[in-house]
């Protein structure tokens, strides 16, 4: 399974994968970026209000060697267990 790490601004490396969970009314929603070079843009994910389990796919198959994928909860989202394993 794979880990996923808290994200805490200034931890994140050029080629990481941050997962950003929010409440969108009932439910919880996500999007995904992959943070680039100091000097350009992060790069999001199209479709960028997705379920936790769209995120999380995407994420999987975008993440290369030795990159981390990690996960930003906003304000009122708790972790579920039932995503997998995370990292603090």
């Amino acid at each position: 399974m794979t880990p996923y790490h808290r994200y805490c601004k200034g931890q994140e490396n050029e080629g990481d994968l941050v997962i950003k969970f929010y409440r969108s009314g009932e439910k919880i929603r996500g999007y995904v970026r992959k943070v680039a070079a100091s000097q350009d843009d992060d790069a999001i994910f199209p479709g960028e209000e997705m379920s936790p389990a769209a995120a999380f796919e995407i994420a999987r198959s975008h993440v290369r060697d030795n990159h981390l994928i990690l996960v930003e909860l906003a304000e009122g989202v708790e972790w579920d267990r039932a995503w997998g394993d995370l990292v603090v």
